[in-house]
């Protein structure tokens, strides 16, 4: 095929008189081919001068630009009418077994169709083959009618991974993201993982973080959304989103399969957060620290927005959903509770007893007649304890031989630590001290072990209290007060305290 500089080459000579025959001699090219493009110009420009207004600049475009190769007529060498017979045939087979299956997703690849046909004693090029399927399955491109929303109608939700490094190590979290294409506006919000219970607290999250609720919230076909598919087009709704929809009274759309277009703000928004926040800045000391940094970014993505605008038509918020897995289970003799095949501490009077038990997506709480009596941040992995010492206080109190070797002690090795360097002749003060102060945070009692830990601990248990000034003061009087009874004390601990 000759280029635009070709074309214009042999109108140049010719327009300056050079025969047909010297110009193919000075360009070299067939003597045909000077004479076919010298005519077809001067024939355009005849076709010009009689054309009307409207058809003229598409005439210009063909005369000026580049020739035009027309293989329509072009003879087929190695691909045969026999080919493209099989070719028909095995095509055919590949829409029965979408028809059977459901799905394109196991269509024959175009190098599995070329080998088909080789196999069938064809001496054809994967190419060839590659080109003809390729043609043969076409269909024409979807056309997509732009929509636009008032504020307040669309919601559109999605999940999104993304992977952190989190004190140093590489983990894959997930991206609650909503989206609205009214205002948009985008919110998100990082979880572990992609659980019924994760699916709505995500919603319960971001409707009071608005302070109102969407008329309509878009979702994918989830396993969150769709329980079960009943026939090719009826879909069964999960009855957690259903009761959720109820409650806070929004329509729930679920898209058609395979067609992510039809909710596509959120697709382009899962997208944008994971590219504009996350892309830079991946590594993180907690989780924490990562939901913070997304939380800063979205205030920066969405200054733009009209959200402001929009939620003055949202519909109103009712007060927060209660979520969390509800379970009736007895305390076993370990004085644990099983929460999805992990185990958490509760007070040790309960053992034998039935308690229930909330499971949130970060978070246990544990019930005992409709009163709260413990919580725990939920652990990952199987097999895994969460233990709060204090929780064996009264037992420990009866055994105290049995704390120096307790799961419950060694799960805070600070506090092991502090114990096995002032505490292992006198456990039962140990005991004592972290009884009077069962109101205190772990952290609080470990940083007034820390503080006082160049008295002896061997005389009186001091009692913490809010004031540091106070602890100080008080410590001060104790210590002047009993440091003559030091070596007594010391003894009757000897003597088998």
């Amino acid at each position: 095929m000759k280029d635009i500089m070709d074309k214009h080459a042999i109108i140049r000579l010719k327009q300056e008189g050079v025969s047909n025959r010297e110009v193919a001699r000075l360009l070299g090219i067939n003597r045909k081919t000077v004479a076919r493009y010298w005519n077809a110009f001067n024939m355009k420009v005849i076709e010009i001068e009689l054309a009307g207004e409207d058809e003229i600049a598409l005439m210009q475009e063909e005369l000026l630009g580049k020739p035009k190769y027309n293989a329509t007529n072009r003879a087929r060498h190695k691909y045969t009418d026999e080919i493209d017979k099989l070719l028909d045939e095995i095509l055919e087979e590949e829409k029965e077994k979408d028809k059977n299956l459901g799905t394109h997703r196991q269509n024959l690849t175009q190098l599995q169709i070329h080998k088909r046909i080789t196999d069938a004693g064809y001496d054809i090029s994967k190419s060839t083959i590659a080109l003809k399927v390729k043609e043969k399955r076409n269909k024409s491109k979807e056309c997509f009618i732009k929509q636009i929303y008032d504020f307040a109608d669309r919601l559109e939700y999605d999940f999104g991974e993304v992977k952190l490094l989190i004190d140093g190590k590489k983990t894959k979290f997930y991206m609650a993201v909503f989206s609205s294409p009214a205002s948009n506006f985008r919110w998100a919000y990082l979880y572990k993982n992609q659980k019924q219970e994760v699916f709505m607290d995500s919603h319960v999250r971001f409707f009071h973080m608005l302070g109102g609720v969407f008329k309509e919230v878009v979702y994918d076909n989830m396993k969150n959304v769709v329980t079960k598919f009943i026939g090719r087009s009826e879909k069964l709704l999960n009855e957690n989103l259903l009761a959720l929809a109820n409650y806070y009274g929004f329509k729930i759309n679920v898209t058609n399969c395979f067609k992510g277009n039809e909710k596509g703000h959120v697709e382009n928004s899962v997208k944008t957060l994971r590219n504009q926040i996350f892309a830079e800045k991946y590594i993180f000391a907690s989780l924490e620290n990562a939901r913070e940094y997304l939380e800063d970014g979205l205030i920066n993505l969405n200054e733009a927005s009209k959200i402001e605008e929009e939620k003055q038509h949202l519909l109103p918020v009712k007060p927060k959903l209660a979520l969390g897995k509800i379970n009736q289970q007895t305390v076993n003799s370990y004085s644990f509770v099983q929460v999805e095949k992990n185990f958490y501490s509760v007070p040790d009077y309960l053992v034998g007893r039935e308690v229930t038990t909330r499971v949130y997506p970060e978070s246990i709480k544990v019930y005992s007649c409709h009163k709260l009596v413990c919580s725990h941040r939920k652990v990952d992995g199987v097999g895994q304890t969460s233990i709060d010492i204090k929780h064996y206080l009264s037992s420990l109190a009866k055994k105290p031989g049995a704390l120096r070797n307790s799961l419950a002690l060694k799960s805070i090795p600070e506090l092991k630590s502090i114990y096995d360097k002032h505490f292992t002749k006198n456990p039962r003060l140990f005991i004592e001290i972290l009884t009077k102060n069962q109101n205190k945070s772990i952290e609080e009692i470990i940083e007034f072990f820390k503080t006082y830990k160049q008295f002896s601990f061997e005389v009186e248990p001091l009692d913490l209290i809010p004031s540091q000034d106070s602890i100080n003061k008080k410590a001060v009087m104790q210590m002047s007060q009993y440091s003559s009874l030091c070596l007594s004390a010391e003894r009757e601990v000897a003597n088998g305290y």
